[in-house]
This record gives C-alpha cells, structure tokens and sequence, in this order.
C-alpha cells in the first residue's frame, strides 16, 4: 500500500477488480512485445458474433516521459504523453484522437502523504472541467469529484464517498449518480491465494436494490478461479492459466436465467509475451 491516500477513481477498485476483471464473453487474442530500445507493441484482436476489431498499440518510454499511440481497425489514432514527476508527486499527460479535433484533453495528478488531486481540462473552446480529490490516509479517506460543462454552464456529475483500507481487507461507500444512487463494496482476502467481494446497489429514489457477490481462489501459482453471482440469478464462472511468465489463457462462462433463447454465454482470451 502507498504512503498516501488512494485517488478517489480508486475507491472500491479492489472489489471490482475481484467482481468483474479479465471476465469476457467473446473471442479475444492479443499478442504484446518490446525491443532492447524499451520499444512495446500490443496487437489486440476482438470478435463479437460476426464482427472483428482490433487495434496497435505503441509505448515507448524515455527518461520520465511516456508516448502512447494507439491504432484501431477504423483508422482512428489516439495518442497519449505522459511526464512523471515533473515536481515531486506530479504527473501530466496530454491525449488527443485523430481524426476528432475536440478530443485533446489535458490531465494532471498530484500524490501527497495526505491528499491527492486530480483535474482533466478538454483542449476546445469550450472544454467539460473535471476535478477530483482525496484526503486522509493510505488507510482511511474521503473524497470526491465534480465535473462542469462550459458550454452549458451545468454540473455534469458529482459524487462523494469513503474508502477503508488494509492489507486483507478493503471497503467503500459511494454517493454517486448526483445524489440518486447508494454504493457499498467489500473485499476480504482470507490468504494471499483466497478472497470474496461484493458490491451493493441502492437507487434511492426507486428503492431499487442490486447486489454482486464473488470469490478468488489460486488453485496453484499459475492457474486462478473466480466466480460471482447477483441477485438477478447471474452466474458467472472464470479460470485463468499462466501457461508461461505473463502469457494467459482466460476461459469465461456466465449463465443468465432470464435469458430463454441463450442463457448461457461463453468467452475466450490468449494474451501472448514471448
């Protein structure tokens, strides 16, 4: 854990992580490497039913600076620069897509032993401000974001919350949604091998509850189980495999009674390291 407390887009991130990460129900391959020169390159390939995308994916990194560019198969470029550490605790990275002219966005992140800070500021002549922030410890804090849109002059979000954590346990409390939605999680991990989260769900104004459960076991160093269920009667199934250092195989199943025509939905991933 950091010395600091934990930026507010992290608050619950654990339990997520458990509940959701790496489950996939399409077919996905991926194949990543980089050269003595700290060059990295990612191919990705997704197909969903009858469709397939896929993209590049350059990094290169140089000192404290970052370059990411990234290719889609629509032609589209997104590119990203990072610098860390331009004063102690400070990182800004400057984005843009290509061929979307109103894309560029400047983000900025500031670390300290007490607070943390982050803004993002769309480059147009009228940008959407965002602004987070945190304080208290690497164990206990409270925060929140807000985001303002120039062009309307509105509030376009605002949420408010508080994060618990410890080395084997970690829990969250979230108003999010302007107000209208409750969040709770929870995650304990019982070993380093063992672990179960859930999330909660409450729309005030329609009384509407949601929950996820899940649990994380190692059955060995290279091969990881999880599974969830909510209270939609959705079950859900993964199994991870290391078949060699930081190449997986990731099977994903889920099972959806309310679905009558395919209840049943079935994914594969293969990411590649050589």
């Amino acid at each position: 854990m950091g010395k600091g407390p934990v930026p507010f887009v992290n608050f619950g991130k654990r339990a997520k992580d458990l509940l959701h990460k790496d489950y996939n129900f399409d077919q996905k391959f991926s194949l990543s490497t980089i050269s003595n020169s700290g060059l990295g390159v990612t191919a990705t390939g997704l197909r969903i039913d009858e469709l397939f995308i896929g993209d590049i994916h350059t990094q290169h990194k140089h000192g404290k600076a970052t370059v990411d560019v990234k290719v889609d198969s629509d032609s589209r470029v997104s590119s990203t620069v990072t610098v860390d550490e331009i004063v102690t605790g400070l990182k800004t990275s400057f984005s843009f897509k290509v061929p979307d002219q109103k894309s560029g966005k400047l983000d900025l992140q500031y670390l300290h032993d007490r607070f943390t800070l982050n803004s993002s500021i769309g480059l147009a002549s009228a940008p959407l401000l965002e602004l987070s922030g945190t304080v208290g410890t690497n164990e206990l804090a409270i925060g929140g974001e807000v985001g303002f849109d120039s062009t309307s002059a509105s509030v376009t979000k605002y949420n408010y919350g508080i994060s618990y954590s410890k080395d084997d346990i970690s829990a969250a409390l979230l108003l999010a949604d302007k107000g209208e939605t409750l969040k709770a999680s929870y995650i304990h991990l019982f070993s380093p091998t063992n672990a179960v989260a859930a999330e909660v769900t409450h729309r005030l104004k329609t009384k509407e509850n949601y929950f996820t459960i899940g649990s994380s076991h190692a059955l060995d160093s290279s091969t990881l189980v999880k599974t969830r269920f909510s209270n939609s009667g959705k079950a859900g199934l993964l199994c991870q495999h290391e078949w060699r250092p930081k190449s997986f195989v990731t099977l994903s199943a889920e099972y959806d009674p309310k679905v009558v025509s395919s209840p049943a939905r079935f994914g594969v991933a293969i990411a590649l390291k050589p």
